[in-house]
């Protein structure tokens, strides 16, 4: 990871998210203000499992001129090697295990976030991927399935093998999205780990992505729900770090990701149906409209043809007004975002040698 690292501020990095962070939106992303690398959708992992051929062309289509790490997620040994053998073939910047979905139906499965109940096999897992993949390896994590009291013991695992970068989204399995994150796990982990650590969870806008900085001394940023109802907050970031004056974009300016947005996945559908486009474009608008003025997010959830999706979104974004920063405080998309603070300071942050 260290040679992904930018030399003179923190890194950042587009999280992956299923069903969501696809070929479409790297696209629609990067022409915003790409981050610094991608992480696909997780591979699913299993004894009769292939690689899949639509998030494999977020890989070996990728034009953002960005590097790529490919992320599995699995419990099953033999498949979890043979299937990071198959992408090391692949033009990837690197291969990550996914240690943190909380998605109950892979939780139950042992898998994603479900596998930290059992630090004996993680351990075996890392250890054994270690040495069967040649190029970079890094892990995303939580700080624990139950409560944060697990981590100090999860990290001398990861502390023992040679990976190249852990990722910690700040919560545990349990709390899923719907609390502050811990960043004082992510600050043990970052005085602990000879890699770079990346810091993830409640990320909504530059002010919160420096007072998470501030707080861990991460090497970087990685950002998730916060890019989808935001896709110019690398951009902004990045003009938090040099000082400078960020975008401001308008209602309008959201508009045009919308429909960007909806054409590019449109375009990548097989057997296109415009009814079932329609309901695909809600779930990305639930955290779009969520906090904006208006009637949005009420009239957004009502849509049901091509016709109500650009009615009501000329309705509500063809103005100049600016959006808003950040989302509502109390919101159940962005739980507990407001808890980390208020400080712009990078003043305990160094960039990484």
């Amino acid at each position: 990871m260290r040679d992904f690292l930018p030399i003179h501020r923190p890194a950042l990095v587009l999280a992956p998210m299923q069903d969501v962070t696809d070929l479409p939106f790297m696209r629609v992303i990067a022409r915003r203000g790409a981050p610094d690398w991608f992480v696909t959708e997780y591979f699913r992992v299993h004894p009769d499992s292939c690689l899949n051929r639509y998030i494999l062309r977020s890989i070996v289509e990728n034009e953002t001129g960005k590097p790529v790490f490919a992320q599995m997620i699995g419990r099953d040994l033999p498949s979890l090697v043979r299937t990071a053998q198959e992408l090391a073939e692949l033009p990837v910047a690197g291969i990550d295990l996914n240690l943190g979905c909380p998605a109950p139906i892979v939780c139950r499965k042992d898998a994603g976030g479900g596998l930290l109940r059992n630090p004996e096999t993680v351990n075996r897992l890392i250890g054994t991927l270690r040495d069967a993949i040649p190029g970079k390896f890094t892990v995303k994590t939580r700080v624990g399935y139950t409560t944060a009291e697990e981590f100090p013991a999860l990290l001398e695992i990861f502390r023992s093998h040679a990976i190249d970068g852990l990722t910690i989204h700040g919560r545990t399995v349990v709390e899923r999205y719907q609390t502050p994150v811990h960043p004082d796990r992510v600050r043990t982990a970052v005085e602990a780990m000879p890699c770079p650590v990346i810091a993830n969870g409640n990320v909504v806008d530059a002010e919160t992505g420096l007072s998470y900085l501030a707080q861990t001394g991460a090497a970087g940023l990685m950002v998730g729900r916060g890019a989808i109802r935001n896709p110019w907050i690398f951009s902004q970031l990045t003009a938090a770090f040099a000082g400078a004056s960020p975008p401001a974009p308008s209602h309008r300016d959201l508009w045009e990701y919308v429909l960007e947005l909806s054409d590019e996945i449109a375009r990548e559908t097989p057997k296109f149906n415009p009814l079932a486009h329609v309901q695909r474009m809600k779930k990305t608008l639930a955290y779009i409209s969520h906090g904006l003025a208006g009637d949005f997010e009420f009239d957004m959830r009502r849509m049901k043809t091509p016709d109500d999706f650009q009615k009501i979104c000329r309705r509500h974004l063809d103005h100049d007004l600016p959006l808003p920063a950040k989302p509502p405080i109390g919101s159940k998309l962005f739980c507990g975002f407001e808890a980390l603070g208020q400080s712009t300071s990078l003043a305990s942050h160094r960039p990484p040698a």
